[in-house]
């Protein structure tokens, strides 16, 4: 049988990382697949009729499929290789189409309708209602309601969007692969230690002497602390080209057609626009709302920031350059009025925010807020970098939680919380497996900025958001929450990076 599809049997059911290969994720999708199509028409075609007969079945009708996504798509972001972001390629009309298939069942659509027109009668538990309205606002919204030839154009649209946005992030990374800029000495000299060690290690990855890349650990801090301007403007310019340089990873056109193809698809579906239709379901509803908070920020931002200009601009003139501050100005001349006005210098600061003690804080945190407890676990893992803790409460099993913390070429830029397996009681209690994911330059010790720390401490502000989880439908499941609220619970932790 195929590992991806086996039992699997290691300590917290964790995927059997060393005996997955990149030829076992194609097939293992399309059992997947067939046997969740099977599971749906069985649901759709015989005779259910209740809440658990439908929607609890439809909860437990794509295990096998969460299953191996879960571990694909957490690997195609993390450790991409050719392979999988050729499967990638392949995956993305493939699931479109699975998803129009399930929300374009008219049976099926019709069993749900007729919970929710009888859900008064039902009897349902407060966390039964919100998962019935949640499947019938997903098949709403994903053209359940619509015939003929609309309900055909949407479900071309759809496929069109995925295949589109696949290969928007794929284009992304390789700009972000192919540029680097090589420094001289006297430029690697001019630079902050921790600086010098993040391109010397960039360089020897790409077989080369010291180079900024376009990986945000790197080209942020050169930007920050090079006074070569010459230097800090050619790396801006290939940092806000990147998809925008010609030739087959050229995003634009792809951009266009996404726009074009965001507002068909709304107007297919009833809505002004795309904002109307992405809004609806999140908790500000409609495009004034979030427009109106938006211009009650505007002017006094804009303020701030053109009075920070002015002082920016006065000593970049002192300095000898007439021009006017430029993009590429701005982090540098920032960090140098710091240390002017307030002594703070941020490369004096890393040595206290070693990562190992960011780790330890960010624990310790979380032990005092939620009585959680980490004890690390050994791998292997999806890559030597990872390290894994299992995370207990009370001496019982919480979650496995999965820190990917290094920069490097197979990984998409950013920093992010995904989950390989949600937590949910349905079908027998079923814990999370919790992945926070980080592009931090390497070092020995690897030393965080202040920003990087604060990242460290939001992102798992979302893990703890996905393992403190405590639902009965995977569907509503730690982070399926509005698109608004998601970022609550990562943003309030932060703040306790600055707490003793």
């Amino acid at each position: 049988m195929n590992v991806l599809l086996e039992k699997w049997d290691a300590p917290f059911g964790l995927p059997p990382f060393a005996r997955i290969r990149d030829e076992d994720f194609g097939p293992a999708f399309d059992e997947a697949l067939e046997r969740a199509r099977a599971n749906i028409r069985a649901i759709a075609e015989g005779p259910a009729t209740t809440f658990g007969e439908v929607i609890e079945a439809l909860e437990l009708a794509e295990g096998d499929l969460d299953r191996v996504a879960g571990v694909f798509y957490n690997l195609a972001g993390a450790d991409s290789t050719e392979a999988r972001e050729a499967l990638m390629r392949e995956l993305a009309p493939k699931m479109s189409a699975f998803s129009s298939e399930v929300t374009n069942n008219k049976a099926l659509w019709a069993k749900i309708e007729a919970l929710w027109q009888g859900r008064d009668a039902l009897e349902l538990t407060a966390e039964q209602s919100r998962v019935l309205e949640l499947y019938r606002q997903m098949f709403l919204r994903s053209g359940a309601a619509l015939d003929g030839a609309a309900a055909e154009r949407l479900t071309e649209v759809k496929a069109r969007l995925a295949v589109l946005g696949t290969r928007f992030g794929q284009n992304l990374l390789a700009d972000e692969r192919a540029w680097s800029m090589e420094l001289s000495q006297a430029d690697l000299a001019a630079l902050p230690g921790f600086v010098q060690d993040a391109a010397r290690a960039a360089g020897a990855e790409k077989g080369t002497g010291p180079v900024v890349t376009l990986n945000r650990s790197l080209i942020v801090p050169f930007l920050q602390f090079s006074p070569n301007r010459a230097l800090r403007e050619k790396a801006y310019e290939a940092w806000v080209a990147r998809g925008a340089n010609g030739g087959e990873t050229d995003n634009r056109a792809i951009a266009a057609e996404i726009l074009a193809l965001r507002h068909e698809r709304a107007q297919l579906l009833g809505y002004a626009d795309f904002a109307a239709f992405k809004l609806e379901p999140e908790m500000a509803k409609m495009p004034d709302a979030v427009r109106d908070l938006l211009m009650r920020v505007w002017q006094p931002a804009r303020g701030k920031a053109l009075a920070d200009a002015g002082v920016l601009e006065g000593m970049l003139r002192a300095d000898g350059y007439p021009a006017p501050l430029e993009p590429w100005d701005w982090r540098y001349y920032s960090e140098k009025r710091r240390r002017a006005e307030h002594d703070l210098d941020e490369a004096v600061l890393k040595p206290y925010l070693s990562l190992d003690a960011m780790l330890g804080a960010m624990f310790d945190c979380s032990t005092r807020l939620f009585g959680l407890e980490f004890r690390e676990i050994p791998g292997p893992f999806y890559h030597p970098d990872v390290r894994g803790w299992e995370v207990t409460r009370g001496g019982r099993h919480v979650a496995v939680f999965l820190g990917d913390y290094f920069a490097r070429g197979s990984k998409r830029s950013g920093a992010w919380c995904s989950a390989m397996r949600s937590q949910r009681k349905l079908g027998g209690e079923q814990r999370p497996i919790v992945v926070n994911v980080c592009n931090f330059a390497k070092g020995d010790p690897c030393l965080l900025s202040y920003d990087d720390a604060r990242t460290l401490f939001h992102e798992f502000g979302h893990a703890l958001h996905q393992m403190l989880s405590d639902v009965t439908y995977g569907f509503i499941s730690g982070t399926s929450v509005a698109r608004d609220f998601v970022e609550l619970p990562s943003q309030l932790y932060e703040h306790w990076l600055e707490v003793p």
